[in-house]
């Protein structure tokens, strides 16, 4: 017991005992991998994504045959709505001749729907179920990325309907090019000859998993309502290539062979959104890696840094604004603060609802002051911010009233005033102001 005790502390001492800007490189991204993987199996361990993983099955078993018959009108607009029944056979090579079953039975579905017999009701839930699924992927992606705010409902609905409108038209048209190339008389010749031969069929082994990844990458990054980057999108759509590629092995027909169809197909499901979230997770610890700082999912900020983080975010957007350089955005603030966006947002929204700063409308939004920094008191700033969790009827006067700690409260915010002297936000933003880099609010 003793020794599993000091294992547990020297392993919690190497991996956040110390300051990594103060270590080598390669010590640097060995402790930086190693707190992404039990960041990952911690966030596992909460159940949090597999539970979203399963509603994710339930919506999904729901909206499959809708999804695929507006994904199978807009294709059959193009032509290419042949290629619908080779995709399914393909994504559904691991349930070995049940995916042959489960194929034929989903495009008789498909087939059997009559948009003109449907009408409108009948099309509006058509529609209503798919529009569904993709709220559910995009509140799933949310939570990984903790991110709490939501689409407007007009974006919602442009977004989500470009994904079915678009989407399928790229994934198949990327299919239907790939195979015409493979197929071409060059690349036939080419393949008699060696070592172009080995090069050719090992291209065409690999592409089908490039083609998922760019797949996931694009919908990593278009998911959740936060700003993701192209490098940590790969990132995490790199784990569902590789995922791909073991669970094409034959293997798995053999070990699921004996379950009912509908349990496979649910086990199936289950396991690949679950590998979507992980992914999902991956990319989120890569783009923020400040959010690995702790071994706890959810950082706890003290009143001492969300008072420093206050002071510091409105003096740079108070600078850049009064000296009309680049607004600040949420993530250029973190970036700035060397805190993860989630753990800003938090005070952003405590200066928001007290009226300090206001959103723009741009994508992603930026801070500017909501009324002049020249009428707002640094001191009126560290009390929202010591308030900002108080709950409606939980503030300071339900608390017992002694004499000693009132007059000790007192004479702290005297002493408080009178420190600040009535000092300005404005004032704080323009104190001892260094040349600012006009792109300093650009990320």
């Amino acid at each position: 017991m003793k020794l599993h005790t000091q294992f547990l502390k020297q392993a919690h001492d190497f991996l956040w005992g110390g300051d990594l800007d103060a270590v080598s490189g390669l010590r640097r991204r060995l402790v930086l991998s190693l707190r992404m993987l039990y960041a990952i199996g911690r966030d596992l361990g909460e159940g949090q994504l597999t539970l979203r993983a399963m509603s994710l099955v339930y919506t999904t078993l729901l909206s499959l045959v809708p999804l695929i018959a507006l994904s199978f009108s807009v294709l059959k607009g193009f032509g290419v709505h042949n290629q619908v029944r080779p995709f399914l056979l393909s994504l559904l090579a691991p349930f070995g001749d049940k995916g042959v079953e489960i194929t034929d039975e989903v495009i008789g579905f498909v087939n059997n729907i009559k948009v003109g017999v449907l009408g409108a009701l009948g099309l509006g839930l058509l529609v209503y179920t798919v529009i569904t699924l993709l709220q559910k992927i995009e509140m799933a992606f949310n939570f990984v990325w903790r991110v709490k705010r939501a689409r407007p409902l007009s974006q919602r609905f442009s977004q989500y309907l470009s994904v079915l409108m678009i989407g399928p038209l790229l994934i198949f048209s990327a299919v239907g090019v790939t195979a015409a190339f493979f197929g071409s008389k060059m690349v036939q010749s080419l393949i008699a000859v060696e070592p172009f031969g080995v090069l050719v069929e090992s291209a065409a082994t690999l592409l089908p998993f490039l083609l998922v990844i760019a797949a996931f990458t694009f919908v990593y990054m278009l998911m959740p309502n936060t700003r993701v980057r192209l490098g940590s999108a790969l990132v995490g759509a790199s784990v569902w290539g590789f995922a791909a590629f073991i669970a094409a092995s034959n293997k798995y027909t053999a070990i699921y062979a004996g379950f009912a169809i509908v349990i496979f197909s649910m086990i199936w499901l289950y396991l690949n959104w679950l590998i979507v979230l992980i992914g999902a997770s991956l990319s989120f610890y890569h783009q923020n890696p400040a959010q690995l700082a702790s071994p706890r999912r959810d950082l706890r900020l003290s009143n001492r840094l969300k008072e420093k983080i206050a002071l510091l975010a409105t003096t740079f957007i108070g600078r850049n604004f009064y000296t009309s350089a680049p607004a600040w955005s949420l993530e250029a603030l973190a970036g700035r603060l060397n805190v993860a966006p989630p753990s800003v947002e938090g005070v952003m929204s405590a200066m928001q609802r007290a009226g300090f700063i206001t959103e723009t409308a741009d994508d992603p939004p930026r801070y500017l002051p909501a009324r002049s920094f020249e009428t707002i008191t640094v001191k009126e700033l560290l009390d929202t911010v010591r308030s900002a969790e108080e709950e409606p009827g939980l503030g300071a006067e339900i608390l017992p009233h002694e004499p000693g700690v009132e007059s000790l409260f007192a004479r702290l915010d005297a002493a408080a005033d009178e420190s600040l002297q009535g000092r300005s936000l404005r004032e704080l933003a323009l104190a001892d102001i260094e040349p600012v880099d006009s792109r300093a609010g650009v990320r």
